[in-house]
């Protein structure tokens, strides 16, 4: 049985914790809300998901853009509530409030640009940096964050900026299409291309890494130098040469891209007759990197 002042404590942290996520979740709420009303609505821009549609129907009812994306919201936060239950929904409903609030307050402000390319750069910016902390929070900002959250837990191998990728270019076809305007089109796939790739890096980081596979008569002696000057790993896989059937110590090592060079070097000081096998590791779990097990998004 857990002390009084246990249970005090816990319930304390967890009201701070929950004070400091609806915190960043207002905060992130703003920013996107910014990166709509003063970057991608006023240059007629549809970056994709409801926030898309939202522009392009308001371009055909007299109904503002914040509303709509509220109205459009409803049926995904239902599903929401079925798909992922009343906590995360709740979050979710929270985010999307404000974001159609701040929307339609923001949208009183005159456009921060007329350059079509530099709004759909900086809109595309701001709606990445806000749905990636939201995301991180465990909410979502409804719209097809909702669908591509829920493609996630049965496609956990699908990157989550791939996913909005596509179903923001099917939008961004479309409004093309609906404002007749080739460069309208362009322009959202210049937002949408930007908050994809932003999107991967607030989420996942940059994990891009070299991964090596070298074979050499001097294994030992490249070993004790990498581990001893370089603060990375290395593991020593037993191999044998399928011509000459000589044993062979294949070392493997991943590092980040930043290490690499002074790998190298220790490999061409210690035997430059070495074999060296380079390759690009896209993400890397474990001790030093990321946790496989917090990749929740």
């Amino acid at each position: 049985m857990c002390p009084a002042g246990t249970e005090k404590e816990k319930r304390r942290t967890g009201k701070m914790e929950g004070l400091r996520k609806y915190t960043v979740i207002t905060a992130a709420a703003l920013v996107y809300a910014a990166g709509v009303s003063l970057f991608i609505d006023p240059n007629s821009i549809a970056p994709g998901g409801v926030t898309g549609i939202s522009v392009i129907v308001s371009r055909l009812l007299p109904v503002s853009t914040g509303t709509l994306i509220l109205l459009f919201n409803i049926p995904l936060l239902l599903f929401a509530v079925w798909k992922f239950g009343f906590r995360l929904a709740a979050s979710t409903i929270y985010a999307t409030s404000l974001i159609s609030v701040f929307t339609d307050c923001l949208s009183g402000f005159p456009a921060a640009t007329d350059d079509r390319l530099l709004a759909a750069l900086a809109g595309g910016l701001l709606s990445a940096v806000a749905v990636g902390a939201i995301f991180r929070e465990g909410a979502t900002t409804g719209g097809m964050d909702i669908v591509v959250k829920a493609l996630r837990l049965r496609l956990p191998h699908l990157r989550t900026g791939s996913l909005f990728f596509a179903a923001d270019t099917a939008v961004a076809a479309l409004a093309g299409l609906v404002f007749r305007d080739v460069d309208a089109a362009l322009y959202a796939a210049i937002t949408v291309t930007c908050t994809s790739a932003v999107l991967d890096i607030v989420l996942y980081g940059r994990d891009e890494a070299k991964l090596l596979y070298i074979v050499s008569d001097k294994p030992m002696r490249i070993t004790e130098r990498i581990l001893g000057e370089l603060d990375i790993g290395l593991t020593v896989i037993e191999g044998r040469g399928a011509y000459s059937g000589e044993r062979k110590q294949v070392l493997m090592c991943a590092m980040k891209k930043t290490v690499f060079p002074r790998v190298e070097r220790i490999v061409r000081e210690e035997d430059a007759e070495s074999f060296m096998i380079v390759t690009s590791a896209s993400e890397i779990f474990g001790e030093g990197y990321k946790s496989y097990f917090s990749e929740r998004i």
